[in-house]
């Protein structure tokens, strides 16, 4: 007889608002779909008290945690050390207990470059990318990690933009350049993928369109929308008329999923198993 055992092994996130967040779903179905006694716990962390959740996760044992808005800098000062790329970005989305450490990492950007590599490799390939913020800078680090050559930021603020442009250029291998966002823009002909890193679309904003001339779309390019709610955005709809590739927000986010996953358990996890769940919250 085996002995019994009621020690699960916890990981979570910490979040501020944190009941939209469908990460647990999308989690706590994939530990159960590998048998793992593992759970996924979704905590609202309020910003003065996050440095004692930090303390409290790593007093409690926790394997690991996921921290998003407004935490995701913020949390650095409470860590042991930082991955590679999250010391690139400067941010932190994904916590692991390596040892007695917690190391921050990112995921955000590594998703989504997962999800891309699907349709097609970044070496090499010229990007346009929509925004500056945190989800345009994990993105555009990991895509010149990935061997992209060139790198356009498109943003409205030009302190925004040029910032994330010096940090391409002087930290990875790519060239990047920024065009300032003031009227509708064209995707140069010679683009090989476009990418939507701000919050344009997004539930409940869902008639928002990115100021884009979707005539310059043209099938020889892979467009990708960062927001996952809704997966269908105007500009995917819009894309796909065009005959382009798509890449919807759920696929970066289950991706994410796989990736933090991995760092914690070790196991490689079924995505379809956590798109699936995401799926039937978002009606997909």
């Amino acid at each position: 007889m085996m002995e019994p055992n009621f020690l699960s092994t916890l990981t979570g996130s910490f979040a501020m608002p944190a009941a939209e967040n469908p990460t647990v779903a999308m989690v706590e179905a994939a530990y159960r779909h590998h048998g793992l006694d593992w759970r996924y716990i979704n905590c609202e962390v309020a910003p003065q008290f996050l440095g004692d959740a930090v303390r409290g996760a790593k007093a409690m044992g926790w394997a690991g945690f996921n921290c998003s808005t407004p935490h995701k800098v913020a949390v650095i000062e409470h860590l042991d050390g930082l991955g590679p790329s999250a010391e690139i970005i400067g941010a932190v989305n994904t916590i692991v207990r390596r040892g007695d450490a917690f190391i921050g990492e990112n995921t955000d950007g590594k998703g989504f470059v997962q999800a891309m590599r699907e349709l097609v490799d970044p070496r090499g390939k010229s990007v346009m990318i929509f925004g500056a913020g945190g989800a345009a800078r994990a993105v555009s680090v990991e895509l010149a990690l990935a061997g992209a050559s060139h790198i356009t930021v498109v943003n409205r603020s030009r302190d925004t933009g040029q910032t994330l442009v010096d940090l391409l250029n002087g930290k990875t291998p790519t060239s990047a350049e920024l065009r300032l966002w003031n009227g509708t823009v064209a995707v140069p002909r010679d683009t090989d993928m476009l990418i939507n890193a701000t919050s344009i679309g997004l539930y409940p904003n869902v008639d928002q369109r990115l100021d884009l001339d979707l005539d310059s779309l043209h099938p020889g390019m892979v467009v990708a929308d960062g927001i996952h709610n809704p997966p269908r955005t105007h500009l995917i709809r819009s894309a796909e008329a065009r005959g382009c590739r798509v890449l919807d927000g759920l696929g970066m986010l289950v991706n994410q999923g796989v990736i933090g996953i991995k760092y914690w358990t070790g196991i490689d996890v079924d995505a379809s198993v956590m798109r699936r769940a995401l799926e039937s919250i978002f009606h997909a």
